[in-house]
């Protein structure tokens, strides 16, 4: 069977777009709550701290990014950069509707080529970005860029099961429940390519090796969520 071609950047962009409107109560249900859970750890291995400027890149309707800004407080600052304009723009909404006294700047922009200065953050996340970038030792290398030396991002993604048995667990959750899912929210095809985007996505040991090559000085991968999920953490 021939392999398939992943989606262009522009494929993706389009599919994200699609979803915004569901993305919130869909990962509240794909994960039964426990997304949040996940990211305040990914928040507090990024080591942010209050009055740092930190990134969160690939960051969707802003759940990371808001997290972030409470974590550096009203002296910090924040960038949430993604490429869709329609997952920004609930982003920015959120915001100002929960936490507008924290300083947070939405931006639209390129995990593959980052439009900030060499060593311009404290810290930085990214929350099921790294999957679906068309580079991945680019991305990792854009982060590495812009961090200042001793700082660190926290990348927090799907895992691939050491166990066989939850390795099973997964496929099965991915192609009976999230479909089913996504069939109530009318978006069975757009969130079928969570599967294939897995398959394609590398294991936390092959991460930490391209974090290593992108430059990063200590690189560690956590599993995390029985292994179903992973945190890749590098440190500049």
């Amino acid at each position: 069977m021939p392999a398939v071609s992943p989606p262009t950047p522009t494929e993706v962009e389009a599919l994200f777009g699609r979803i915004a409107p569901v993305y919130d109560s869909f990962n509240f249900w794909l994960s039964l709550g426990q997304h949040q859970v996940w990211k305040a750890m990914t928040v507090g291995w990024s080591a942010c701290q209050q009055g740092d400027q930190v990134l969160d890149v690939c960051c969707g309707t802003g759940d990371l990014t808001q997290r972030l800004a409470k974590q550096v407080g009203l002296s910090g600052q924040v960038v949430g950069l993604d490429f869709c304009s329609e997952l920004l723009a609930l982003a920015a909404q959120r915001h100002r509707q929960t936490y507008p006294q924290y300083s947070v700047q939405w931006l639209q922009g390129d995990a593959l080529a980052l439009p900030f200065a060499d060593q311009s953050f404290d810290g930085a996340t990214m929350g099921y970005g790294l999957r679906n970038v068309g580079d991945i030792p680019q991305a990792l290398t854009e982060l590495q860029r812009v961090l200042k030396v001793g700082k660190k991002v926290a990348i927090l993604d799907f895992n691939h099961p050491r166990a066989p048995w939850m390795q099973r667990f997964q496929d099965w959750y991915l192609n009976q429940i999230v479909l089913a899912v996504a069939g109530y929210f009318r978006v069975p095809e757009e969130y079928a390519y969570i599967q294939a985007s897995l398959d394609r996505f590398p294991p936390g040991q092959e991460q930490v090796k391209m974090a290593y090559n992108a430059g990063f000085s200590r690189v560690v991968h956590y599993e995390i969520a029985g292994g179903l999920m992973g945190v890749l953490v590098a440190q500049k």
